[in-house]
């Protein structure tokens, strides 16, 4: 069965699957959806996800949004190792817990801050950049016991997802990242075990930081 990814290369979270489907060496065909100019309000699109945010994936007659749960059942399906989602139940349940966190957290107090400049070309108040500091230093103290996001002794969907959002931090240019020492060294070690990584993640990256940087206009304060 072949594997469709529905999005665009500049979303963290389409990288993360791309990323995931690289590792794994699972052919896969982008459909490129561009919310930016609506296409993920079309109905075509709606048809087979009608909450219309982005990645989807088809595999099969099997349909999943949500990148954290997509890149979950590529893990179980495609990973006979184990060794990116292990069936160990504490890892398991550790990894889980970094996905929430970058979810909830560290993916979410980015998106708070590049969200409004990037559509409404609102600038945030200082405090976004004060709550993503501290949830990157919370990151960079996970790393820092196994130097992988769920103390894991290897590459996880965790580490994959984490990275996914550090790119875009890092591409926006939102905060310094020189005090984060063991953060910046993970990102090169995940970096180095990804196929394609230049292509799959960076290059999508960096036009992510370009739609943030050339709305960078200080109209406003939200």
């Amino acid at each position: 069965m072949s594997l469709r990814i529905h999005g665009t290369p500049f979303s963290s979270p389409y990288r993360t699957v791309a990323m995931t489907a690289e590792i794994l060496r699972v052919k896969y065909e982008l459909v490129k959806v561009n919310p930016l100019k609506g296409d993920a309000l079309k109905p075509d699109f709606l048809a087979i996800n009608p909450q219309h945010n982005i990645p989807v994936t088809e595999h099969g007659k099997f349909t999943l949004n949500e990148s954290r749960a997509i890149v979950g059942y590529l893990a179980t399906e495609f990973d006979k190792s184990r060794k990116l989602y292990p069936n160990d139940t504490s890892i398991h349940a550790k990894i889980n817990q970094r996905l929430y966190f970058d979810s909830n957290v560290f993916y979410k107090r980015m998106y708070d801050i590049t969200l409004p400049m990037i559509l409404k070309k609102k600038e945030v108040s200082n405090v976004k950049f004060s709550l993503l500091e501290e949830a990157t230093a919370w990151a960079n103290d996970m790393v820092n016991v196994s130097g992988y996001v769920a103390s894991t002794d290897g590459l996880t969907i965790a580490d994959i997802c984490c990275l996914a959002t550090y790119s875009s931090i890092d591409a926006c240019s939102l905060i310094s990242l020189d005090p984060y020492k063991e953060l910046n060294d993970w990102a090169k070690r995940c970096a180095s075990q990804i196929p394609n990584y230049e292509l799959v993640n960076q290059k999508g990256a960096m036009e992510f930081g370009e739609l943030y940087k050339n709305n960078l206009k200080r109209t406003s304060v939200v």
